[in-house]
């Protein structure tokens, strides 16, 4: 006979519907409740199993054709690009770029005795302390290029590495005329005359930097025009001493235009309009401590602590370094003759500088200068003057340099 099987004592149901578990069912009294399997996701297929060696195999390969190649092979980036995007190129490729500060792309082209050489060797120290890229030039005496010129050095300029400030002395350029970015400019300009009178006796006798730095500069002059007085160059109408040589800072601001050149409203008209489109700033050296200060407002992550540096006394001696030597003022006459041929150049001037006072106000900025300068009695009042005063002729016009760091 048979035995009749056992069933659970709170159920007709089988406990194994779907058959026992492999190696038999475990024995069960009669007080015992019904099994839930432990762990059932280990349970897969034999087909299962060979899905996940596949695709382990696949990785592995993988691996492999990166390591070989220098990199991940095709359908990986295929993959990557279908799954979207992940952190596996960035752990293992290149270093993500530097966030660059804007401006970026900083130009200063800088205008002739007018503290070009003491702003740059402050940028010098700038730049190693901020780790922005200085790029300077050899060339000292080209401000005008032809057209392929032009191209040229702004093809360098721009592919430069970023963060950068670019310094040389040059007329402007217009970038965005040969397809490029337009950079931010910087400048600063001084009194023309006091500019003039600094220009002419330092390429007869250069500076404190040595002796014979002038010999260096100008080799070829000869022995009477290096002692050329003063007064006789203005006053017999030598070319040095009339236009178009004293149709200075205007091209710089005016650009690379024939008609810069030239003497005219229409020079000093498109310097001005380029002032302000194109210019960021443009300081006046007679104020050279807020025009340093504004700078380090504007432009932070190149003039940061640019103030204090300038007033470290212990770069004394290096600011003392570029005077001019051996200067000399000339008369009342000769003086007044130069304001009249320089006209255009004071009215610029004079526009540049009540730009710069009207931005100082509206930042909230006073002049650090201690006194007002003099106006000079050989000055005879004339339609282009304004009431700002003039610096005093019979100071040294480059003063200013042997007070760097003194504080």
């Amino acid at each position: 006979m048979k035995k009749k099987q056992q069933q659970h004592p709170s159920s007709g149901e089988d406990p194994w519907p779907h058959g026992a578990p492999v190696g038999g069912a475990p024995p069960c009294l009669g007080g015992c409740k019904r099994r839930i399997p432990l762990l059932p996701f280990l349970r897969f297929s034999l087909r299962d199993y060979g899905f996940c060696m596949a695709t382990l195999l696949v990785f592995c390969l993988g691996s492999l054709f990166y390591q070989l190649s220098g990199g991940p092979p095709r359908f990986l980036l295929d993959l990557r690009q279908y799954l979207g995007n992940s952190t596996y190129l960035d752990d293992h490729g290149p270093p993500p770029s530097k966030v660059l500060p804007f401006p970026s792309q900083v130009v200063y082209n800088r205008v002739g005795k007018c503290g070009s050489r003491t702003v740059v060797l402050l940028l010098r120290i700038l730049s190693e302390k901020h780790g922005f890229n200085l790029v300077t030039s050899d060339i000292h005496n080209k401000t005008r290029l032809t057209k392929n010129e032009q191209m040229e050095l702004i093809k360098n300029i721009s592919t430069a590495e970023q963060p950068y400030l670019f310094t040389r002395h040059v007329h402007f350029l217009n970038f965005s005329r040969f397809g490029g970015d337009q950079p931010v400019y910087i400048n600063i300009i001084r009194d023309p005359v006091s500019r003039f009178l600094s220009n002419y006796f330092f390429r007869r006798f250069g500076d404190w930097r040595g002796e014979q730095n002038h010999m260096i500069r100008t080799p070829s002059m000869r022995q009477e025009e290096r002692y050329l007085d003063i007064n006789e160059c203005i006053l017999e109408n030598y070319p040095e001493c009339s236009n178009p040589r004293l149709f200075y800072i205007i091209p710089y601001f005016c650009g690379q235009h024939p008609r810069c050149r030239e003497p005219g409203e229409w020079a000093l008209e498109r310097a001005k309009l380029n002032v302000n489109e194109n210019f960021l700033l443009v300081g006046i050296l007679e104020e050279l401590e807020d025009v340093l200060l504004l700078l380090e407002r504007f432009l932070p992550h190149y003039f940061k602590g640019v103030l204090s540096i300038y007033k470290d006394p212990e770069h004394r001696k290096l600011g003392n370094m570029t005077v001019t030597v051996k200067k000399t003022v000339p008369s009342p006459e000769a003086v007044q003759i130069l304001y009249q041929r320089m006209r255009y150049e004071y009215e610029f001037y004079h526009y540049v500088k009540e730009q710069f006072h009207l931005l100082k106000r509206k930042l909230g900025l006073k002049s650090r200068t201690s006194r007002p300068p003099l106006r000079p009695q050989f000055f005879i009042p004339t339609p282009l003057e304004t009431d700002e005063p003039i610096d005093d002729e019979e100071q040294d016009d480059e003063k200013w340099l042997e007070d760097i760091y003194k504080r």
